[in-house]
């Protein structure tokens, strides 16, 4: 089977997906959930006319020719509305947040303002609408203030709020087993004999998942056997989950077993060689569930770097699709070389760099060490700097492009 182009196969990977069906939430657990549908304020908010500042309301015209002393009729607190009316030369003490009293249109605040009794005197004119919030200036009723796709922000959670809804549709969050195989690896903290490395790519994937809202069940390590490894490909189907992502054997060597119990378990292969580096022994297929929905499966290679790269290019657009974002695609950005760089051959390099600013936009360092092996690299990195397959060699300086590693 032919290499196939990082585009086609994220293509594969995202076709036929659905966002999955909505459910409704209580507004402090929509945190990061997605909506479902458009948001549609309740309310005018300010639903009426209110003082920005501690002062005294007042019309205008009484106040905007310098110096004037007017009769206090009352007071107005926050939540708390006069009922009477302001008429030529009074004015009504008034608070932060008060509601403007009827035939009042500007606020002189209170540093502006000397009172004997019930007289006050301003000391300069006011002019109209000073130090008032006009009712609807923040948003009116009826207005689509929140679209459907959007992920909601703690900012959002505010406005969604003040728009007066205790509760939100938002789309179920995917569901995704990671699974880890092989005879070398084990959990930290465990003793390691010859031949035994510790067992670190399913925390950076787990990691990866939640970071993008999506509910993760560890599956623990399977063993090289593939009754172990079925009897975990069946755990993950019969727990109904939406994404099986696997990390190791997802070749085809004698030890690589992964795709051998997948097949065996009625696996819908869609690839597994991508013209990507680190990566190429990426996995996609589908298996049908007991309730007729598929559960997607990346199975992404057994190095580190290899396995996080593989599942940050299509784990992550995968949930973002099922979650019923409307932002899927990861964005490349524009930046500037940090160092020569060789021409290369047919498989797409995404290369582990450093982020600094420059004159002519940030400039992208690949770092030195670049194998699949090495995770210490790929902490200290802020990107990975894409060269496409056949690109030529480029100098220092010349423009490129980017993914942050930051989502």
């Amino acid at each position: 089977m032919a290499l196939m182009p990082v585009a086609e196969a994220l293509q594969r990977v995202l076709a036929g997906v659905h966002a999955l069906p909505a459910e409704t939430v209580a507004l402090n657990d929509a945190l990061g959930r997605v909506l479902a549908k458009d948001l549609v304020a309740l309310r005018t908010q300010p639903p009426a006319a209110l003082s920005a500042m501690d002062g005294y309301a007042v019309r205008a015209e009484d106040v905007s020719n310098g110096p004037a002393t007017l009769t206090l009729i009352g007071e107005v607190a926050a939540g708390h509305p006069f009922d009477g009316s302001v008429g030529p030369g009074q004015a009504a003490r008034i608070f932060t947040g008060g509601v403007i009293p009827l035939g009042a249109d500007t606020v002189v605040v209170q540093e502006l303002v000397s009172r004997d009794g019930d007289k006050v005197t301003t000391q300069k004119p006011t002019a109209k609408a000073r130090n008032v919030r006009a009712a609807g200036i923040d948003f009116r009723q009826g207005e689509v203030l929140l679209r459907a796709g959007r992920r909601l922000t703690d900012r959002d959670l505010m406005l969604a709020a003040a728009m007066n809804y205790p509760t939100l549709s938002v789309h179920r969050r995917p569901k995704v087993a990671v699974l880890g195989t092989g005879d070398e690896l084990l959990m930290p903290g465990s003793s390691l004999k010859a031949g035994e490395i510790i067992y670190s790519n399913g925390f950076a994937l787990t990691a990866l998942a939640q970071g993008e809202g999506a509910v993760v069940s560890d599956l623990g390590i399977a063993r090289d056997k593939l009754d172990d490894i079925a009897a975990a490909i069946r755990r993950a189907r019969d727990s109904g989950a939406d994404i099986l992502l696997t990390s190791g054997g997802a070749s085809v060597g004698d030890h690589d077993l992964v795709q051998r119990a997948l097949k065996a378990e009625g696996l819908d292969l869609s690839f597994w060689r991508v013209a990507l580096r680190p990566g190429r022994p990426m996995m996609h297929g589908r298996l049908a569930r007991s309730d007729a929905a598929d559960m997607q499966v990346l199975g992404v290679p057994g190095n580190p770097v290899s396995s996080y790269v593989c599942a940050f290019l299509f784990l992550v657009p995968l949930i973002r699709a099922l979650s019923g974002r409307a932002d899927v695609d990861q964005k490349p950005e524009p930046a500037r070389l940090g160092s020569d760089m060789p021409a290369n051959d047919e498989r797409a390099d995404y290369i582990r760099a450093t982020l600094a600013p420059g004159p002519g936009g940030p400039v992208a360092t690949p770092l030195p060490a670049q194998d699949s092996s090495l995770m210490a690299p790929l902490a200290r990195a802020d990107c990975l700097l894409i060269r496409p397959s056949g690109a030529p060699a480029a100098a220092a300086g010349s423009p490129c492009v980017i993914l942050k590693l930051v989502l």
